[in-house]
């Protein structure tokens, strides 16, 4: 199997004629049909659950389709593993990270493509070539011999992107690339896409960020309860003709919460932390009833301070006090036992158990409510069961049962499963890395309904957040980081998205006017 030659750009690359898919009895894709042109940034969007990664896993060769066809340049073509899908000049970046612990960058990067010298053995010379090409367009700054392991969240997709560059694919799909990158690095993003399509290439481009999604693409689908509800060829819907196609109604995209009605003594008070590294001398307060918010830009030390708080990281100098109480936490279960609830910036690999079940996921914080006696190990199961249902409905998360597996939920619905998990138990602070990261508009406005909701039953919240808007619409205080350190704060109608970034940027000036 081999790639067809290229196509004129603008003209049909990729077809797919009414594709159907089924898991577990229920229809993620419903005769599914979409064209792909040559040249073409094309926005798949729609709620989490939509169809849109299904099909691109469809397209990369991960799943087989029950029905329906697949035509490149006219030729129906048959895609049953990931080496196929390569074969005819497709590329992937998926929405779960797809890394290689233990292997430095280049390995990481060069995965399933190195060149290969005449006796079939590897040329990591030409490989480490190419890479280092790839590296300087993508922006990497960091040494392609570093251990993936030590690279930050938003360094690792960095890695994954610049590995679907690693070959000349004639189409790229794109399954939310840029949610964990700051909006420098997805600027950048951006303009390689534009030099991808300027150069014939295809971009599939899959993004919540819908006013990214308007700018950055000519074709756009909009996909709802696996079928296709709406497309536009050569014509950029505005972000809000997007939200009304979505969720089937007008919703309004940013919002100003109403103020708490009522705020309480600090929960939270932290001063003069340092991890000896980057974190340097931040102090920040959560008060009980208050949603606070940690802005600045990736890199600023943001995951970095909040890891100091619940004892991921070693706290060298500075005091943390909770409830008015010195704390020293000396890892994460530490604070789980001072009823501190913490959804990690990274969900797949550390904020949920892909293989376990809804109920294992949500009651694995409060075992001990479930159990049968106070000295008893056995767990009172069915009790376990009807909380997590209970909760399931509540939170809506959109699953055939309980018990079933959390990685076969959609991103948006594996976050509200780590964001359901501490509702089971009244937790006095809730630490949340990223909340929205991969949510689709209408599930991240019903996650930030029940951030509220928490904060209006006393509970302290702190959110970490790459995405301006939503701290704009979500957060009582907004405090900013650079550098690591805490460069000021933002309350009531001084949060907007242009205050904050010029806070972010804050220290950065201030350097260069002390130069």
């Amino acid at each position: 199997m081999s790639a067809p030659e290229a196509t004129t750009a603008g003209e049909p690359l990729l077809r797919v004629d009414r594709l159907t898919k089924t898991f577990g009895g229920v229809q993620a894709l419903k005769d599914v049909s979409v064209t792909i042109r040559s040249g073409v940034v094309h926005g798949f969007v729609g709620a989490n659950g939509a169809g849109k990664s299904t099909l691109i896993r469809c397209l990369a060769g991960i799943h087989r389709p029950d029905a329906g066809t697949i035509e490149l340049d006219g030729a129906p073509v048959d895609i049953h593993t990931a080496l196929d899908a390569s074969r005819l000049g497709m590329a992937f970046i998926h929405q779960e990270m797809s890394i290689i612990p233990g292997w430095d960058v280049l390995r990481n990067m060069a995965l399933g493509m190195p060149y290969r010298t005449r006796a079939g053995l590897i040329d990591w010379k030409a490989t480490r070539r190419r890479a280092e090409i790839v590296a300087e367009k993508v922006g990497i700054r960091f040494s392609l011999d570093a251990i993936i392991d030590d690279l930050s969240t938003a360094d690792q997709w960095l890695v994954m992107i610049a590995r679907a560059l690693m070959q000349d694919a004639r189409l790229i799909a794109m399954d939310e690339p840029t949610a964990s990158l700051s909006p420098q690095e997805a600027s950048r993003l951006h303009g390689i896409i534009r030099e991808l399509t300027a150069a014939g290439t295809a971009v599939i481009f899959v993004s919540h960020r819908l006013a990214e999604v308007s700018e950055l693409c000519e074709d756009i689908t909009v996909f709802k309860d696996g079928r296709v509800v709406r497309t536009a060829v050569g014509q950029r819907l505005t972000s809000h003709e997007l939200v009304e196609a979505i969720v089937g109604h007008h919703m309004e995209l940013t919002r100003r919460p109403e103020p708490p009605a009522h705020v309480g003594e600090p929960v939270l008070d932290v001063e003069h932390a340092s991890d000896g590294r980057l974190v340097q001398d931040a102090s920040l307060q959560v008060r009980a009833g208050e949603v606070v918010g940690l802005g600045g830009l990736v890199g600023a030390g943001r995951t970095e301070f909040t890891r100091l708080i619940y004892g991921a990281e070693r706290l060298r100098t500075g005091e943390v006090r909770l409830a008015g109480r010195t704390v020293r936490f000396h890892e994460p279960a530490d604070a789980v036992a001072q009823r501190v609830g913490i959804v990690p910036e990274e969900r797949r690999s550390q904020g949920v158990f892909l293989d376990k079940s809804i109920d294992f996921n949500i009651n694995l914080a409060s075992l001990d409510s479930l159990r049968t006696g106070r000295f008893v190990p056995w767990l009172r199961l069915g009790a376990g069961r009807k909380r997590a249902q209970r909760l399931i409905d509540e939170v809506g998360i959109k699953a055939r049962g309980a018990d079933q597996p959390v990685g076969a939920l959609s991103g948006g619905n594996q976050q509200k499963v780590a964001v359901a998990r501490w509702l089971t138990h009244d937790r006095q602070l809730l630490i949340l890395d990223e909340p929205s990261r991969g949510v689709d508009v209408g599930a991240r406005a019903e996650l930030h309904t029940l951030i509220r909701d928490l904060a209006g039953r006393g509970a302290a919240v702190l959110v970490v957040s790459s995405d301006n808007e939503e701290l704009v619409a979500l957060c009582d205080r907004v405090v900013v980081m650079a550098e690591g350190h805490v460069v000021g704060e933002l309350v009531g109608d001084q949060i907007t998205t242009k205050a904050i970034l010029a806070l972010s940027f804050a220290r950065a000036h201030k350097q260069e006017d002390v130069a």
